[in-house]
């Protein structure tokens, strides 16, 4: 018997799995994805102090310990302050320090600028292992840290 009411989805075989099939498709239509788009405009410069490696707080530096030979990006919130670290990985000699360019806010991101140094010419340097990293430390924010 057929069944003549608006129910599309009425019947087995082909015809109810291409009903499943758009009904999929729509609802998964409905619920799309959306991307924010970042605003990298300027809205102030924020203050900021580089920490001395001994003030950092001590689970910060255990996990800058542990990820220090690679390239890493990190960032750590404690007592209202909120610590950036970004660090260069194992570099061949002494020499080389990171050089803080600017630290600013934009309406939905805070930004760290930051540059790898390499050792001056005619600098002596060591033939050892080290890994440069700089951590700042500024008032605690919510927003999302962006590495530049």
């Amino acid at each position: 018997m057929y069944d003549n009411r608006e129910n599309i989805c009425v019947g087995q075989g082909m015809g109810r799995r291409l009903c499943i099939l758009i009904l999929t498709g729509i609802l998964l239509g409905l619920t799309g994805c959306s991307v924010e788009k970042l605003d990298t405009e300027k809205k102030k410069n924020l203050e900021f102090t580089v920490v001395d490696p001994d003030e950092i707080p001590k689970e910060l530096a255990g996990e800058i310990e542990a990820e220090k030979k690679d390239p890493m990006k990190i960032t750590y919130a404690d007592k209202g302050y909120l610590y950036i670290v970004e660090g260069y990985g194992s570099q061949e000699s002494s020499g080389y320090s990171v050089k803080v360019s600017q630290v600013y806010e934009t309406e939905n991101a805070l930004y760290l600028e930051t540059e790898l140094i390499g050792p001056a010419h005619g600098e002596e340097v060591v033939n050892k292992e080290t890994c440069p990293y700089v951590a700042v430390k500024v008032e605690y924010n919510e927003k999302p840290v962006v590495f530049e």
